[in-house]
């Protein structure tokens, strides 16, 4: 087993470029190591991952849909990595953090984990991070959550389809799930997961280029740059009527 650990305080673990360049030469390295049967990735503090770093987003010029596919790619190299995923949160999982879990192909809440999908607070949509989610997600509870960025917590993830299960103990929950990963081949473990993970990457070769876009669009907007501005300033947005 290979433990990545998200450990970025400053930004609470959001998806800077240096996180994301860290996390496909981890992943890479866990690739590489035949001992491996899995790759468990965890965080350090009360978020497992804030989603897109907005300070970098602000302070960039907008260049098209290239950060876009950039997360796209990220995403569908954690669901198409050939061994299995498991994601353990016990924080904070906002917006790009939870297609980052709901890539995983096994997803655990801690007793503190909470969720948001706060994209349409502030000009933008859940457009790249649906995609390891939407064919994952009950339907009404994701018009509900994306449209209105309530948080909820592990049991209604799990209830949802966001993890696969809620613990009040997420190490002893993990330990049989672990146990048997660790008993799995590597070409059964692989072969099973390709089957378990086929219609999301369907959706991946369907839908990657089109949100990207769309996502590019929303960002490089006006209401989107006043909504993220505001939220890095701890004020509401001021909307145009």
């Amino acid at each position: 087993m290979t433990t990545l650990t998200l450990d970025s305080p400053h930004n609470r673990n959001a998806l800077s470029a240096r996180l994301v360049a860290e996390l496909y030469a981890a992943l890479e390295a866990a690739e590489r190591d035949d001992s491996a049967r899995a790759v468990l990735l965890t965080h350090t503090g009360g978020t497992f991952c804030a989603g897109a770093d907005l300070s970098e987003a602000t302070a960039a010029p907008a260049d098209g849909p290239g950060a876009a596919l950039d997360l796209a790619r990220l995403l569908r190299t954690v669901v198409a990595f050939p061994k299995p995923v498991v994601g353990l949160a016990d924080g904070h999982v906002r917006a790009g953090g939870t297609g980052l879990l709901g890539a995983c192909d096994i997803a655990v809440a801690g007793p503190r984990a909470t969720f948001a999908f706060t994209e349409a607070r502030i000009g933008l949509a859940p457009a790249v991070i649906s995609m390891p989610l939407l064919p994952r997600l009950d339907p009404r509870a994701a018009g509900r959550y994306f449209l209105t960025g309530e948080r909820f917590d592990g049991a209604e993830a799990a209830r949802i389809g966001l993890v696969t299960l809620a613990a009040d103990d997420p190490d002893a929950a993990l330990a049989p799930v672990l146990d048997g990963l660790r008993r799995g081949s590597p070409q059964g473990l692989a072969e099973s997961k390709r089957l378990a993970t086929a219609e999301v990457l369907r959706v991946f070769e369907r839908e990657a280029d089109s949100l990207a876009e769309r996502s590019a669009r929303l960002f490089a907007s006006e209401e989107a740059r006043e909504g993220m501005t505001a939220f890095l300033e701890r004020r509401e947005p001021r909307w145009v009527s």
